[in-house]
């Protein structure tokens, strides 16, 4: 299976120009109906889905994800948790522990395609449908489904009564359809991580009682109370409410529910309104107002650096177990510090961006989400804190995957990873190390302008790794793919060394040497006794292009190194005694594994 997975890398990240006249996606429309009894912490809906079949395909069935499946003893989640070497902290073997009127259960009641019965099998948290009759390509069908539905004890995201006591955290809630794009269908078992969907309108109803007040990733369109009949019928106040949200141009729908929340808001000039659904305690009292107080110039930041944020308004909800992003929303824990707070509502919220907008798939690039969104983290941290992006943290993490023996291809899918950390390094330390790179290959001006180009660009329409590297391609005028090929598809390292410096004459000749697998291209700063510098660059022969610096180091661009050479030999005009330090790479833009070996003199004690 990891053959394929790499294999299939390769493919993708073969050089090609995106088809943008064959370019496809399919659409969806939700109308739903949940009822929720939060003493049984059962529910009851039915769900009209408007699937429309823009591809060339004719589909002759259909894929729905049933996520709540998986928090049942002996799913694929739970096994897979108490099998890994290094299981989740938060899941482990709790769901093997789980009772029965603990455990998350979603299954189809019946369903219908354009009003003709249809037969279909449930298998674990994938529900496969055989079709009454194919569905053309550029045509729609209309699905009715009956549904019922059990709330896990939250575990994993979803759930209810969390760690910090709040109800309902309902993510992955409700029957959706797989996504299908020119690859096929994406039936991915609920496993540990990661999503892909499809974007379209969901219009929703939820009823609950009344005392509950409901936050979704959508606009409240309204709430009506109903009185309850039978015994349990109320003259004092109604005893249910029904919640209408709708919410256009996304891919998933998430809410959750809790009778002691607050609501507050907070408009962001030329930006969405922004609202904070929490429940008020000794922490959260103190943190929350410090959040509210910073996110307009958050995220008037995040617009400017990175797109503008195309939804009116931004959730951040109280819930779930950590951080988890959902389109226009986000669940959090929220009885947190006001540092802690800000950072991850800042993670979850540029999620928007590069899996809200964007909508890569995530099992098979999760890099491509995580790796940016923790990317933008940093840059917009070190702007609302006014510090540095802490890279050296980052590249300290990929040397700890690189020593431990456990890196694996980020080709891999998500769920596929023999360990944990080599997803969490590679996808998120990795991930975020790709952007950092290239704006050492190209620059940061130009890496800045692509990487908005490419959100742009790509808005709402599912990117591969090929669509973003053309991006980076036509900014910097470079040839890429051989960055790319080596990052994300292979487990190659980098060692650039100097091997030698000698005298010949009125020069220095300094001896370079590519110890390992990777190439990049190399900057060499060499300091003289006087103080002053000067910057020796070597571009590789296949990038077929130069970086232009923006600094006032005079610079001497030398003849490209071709990759298959492993040994260079640069000559300095000047004599040896007139040299201070020459130092490659000296802002760790290469992610050389061994930095002890850069320096002359030599700083290795």
């Amino acid at each position: 299976m990891r053959i394929f997975f790499l294999l299939f890398g390769f493919i993708l990240l073969a050089r090609m120009v995106s088809a943008q006249d064959s370019y496809w996606q399919q659409a969806v429309n939700y109308y739903m109906d949940v009822n929720l009894d939060v003493n049984s912490h059962r529910f009851t809906g039915s769900q009209r889905l408007v699937y429309t079949n823009n591809s060339p395909d004719t589909l002759r069935r259909v894929f729905y994800h049933l996520y709540f499946n998986a928090f049942q003893p002996g799913s694929m989640m739970d096994v897979r948790s108490r099998t890994i070497a290094d299981p989740d902290g938060r899941v482990r073997d709790r769901i093997s522990k789980l009772k029965p009127e603990e455990e998350g259960r979603l299954l189809p009641v019946n369903l219908f395609q354009d009003r003709m019965p249809v037969s279909y099998q449930v298998q674990g948290t994938i529900l496969e449908v055989t079709l009454h009759h194919p569905i053309l390509p550029h045509s729609s069908a209309v699905f009715d489904m009956a549904f019922e539905g059990q709330v896990p004890l939250q575990i994993r995201r979803s759930g209810r009564d969390n760690k910090e006591g709040i109800a309902y955290s309902m993510s992955q809630w409700y029957p959706k359809i797989c996504a299908y794009d020119r690859h096929g269908w994406h039936p991915e078992p609920y496993v540990a991580r990661e999503f892909y969907g499809t974007w379209g309108r969901f219009d929703v109803h939820i009823t609950l009682d009344a005392a509950y007040i409901v936050a979704a990733s959508g606009k409240l369109l309204g709430v009506n109370e109903t009185e309850m009949t039978g015994k349990r019928r109320s003259r004092k106040a109604p005893a249910l409410k029904t919640w209408h949200f709708v919410a256009d141009n996304v891919h998933d729908f998430m809410w959750a529910a809790d009778p002691d929340y607050v609501h507050k808001t907070v408009q962001v000039p030329d930006g969405p309104l922004m609202h904070f659904f929490y429940v008020e305690d000794s922490i959260t009292t103190e943190s929350w107002p410090q959040l509210m107080a910073i996110a307009p110039r958050m995220v008037q930041f995040l617009s400017r650096q990175f797109g503008k944020y195309p939804y009116d308004d931004f959730y951040v909800i109280q819930g779930g177990d950590g951080g988890m992003e959902y389109p226009m929303s986000t669940l959090i824990t929220g009885r947190r510090k006001a540092r802690s707070l800000i950072g991850v509502t800042l993670h979850e919220m540029l999620h928007s961006w590069y899996q809200g907008v964007l909508a890569t798939n995530e099992s098979l690039y999760a890099w491509m989400d995580e790796g940016f969104t923790s990317y933008a983290q940093a840059v917009t941290s070190a702007y609302l804190f006014d510090e540095d992006p802490n890279w050296e943290r980052s590249y300290k993490g990929y040397l700890s995957l690189v020593k431990s023996g456990l890196q694996e291809p980020l080709t891999t899918h998500a769920d596929h990873f023999n360990t944990n950390v080599a997803y969490g390094i590679g996808s998120y330390t990795m991930g975020s190390l790709v952007p950092y790179q290239l704006a050492y290959i190209m620059g940061d001006e130009v890496f800045a302008a692509a990487f908005r180009d490419y959100f742009y660009t790509w808005q709402f329409r599912h990117p591969e790794p090929a669509d973003f590297l053309r991006i980076m391609e036509k900014h910097s005028g470079m040839v890429l793919d051989w960055f790319l090929l080596d990052w994300i598809g292979t487990t190659k390292h980098l060692d650039y060394a100097i091997t030698k410096v000698e005298a010949s004459g009125d020069s220095t000749l300094v001896h370079l040497a590519n110890k390992n697998q990777r190439p990049m291209p190399v900057e060499m700063l060499v300091t003289y006794q006087d103080g002053s510098k000067e910057r020796y660059y070597l571009p590789l022969l296949m990038m077929f292009g130069r970086k232009q610096f923006a600094d006032d180091i005079p610079t001497t661009t030398l003849d490209p190194w071709p990759w298959t050479h492993p040994e260079r030999t640069v000559v300095v005009p000047k004599a040896k005694e007139q040299i201070k330090e020459i130092k490659l790479d000296p802002d760790m833009g290469t992610l050389d594994i061994d930095y002890s070996n850069n320096t002359w003199p030599s700083t290795d004690k």
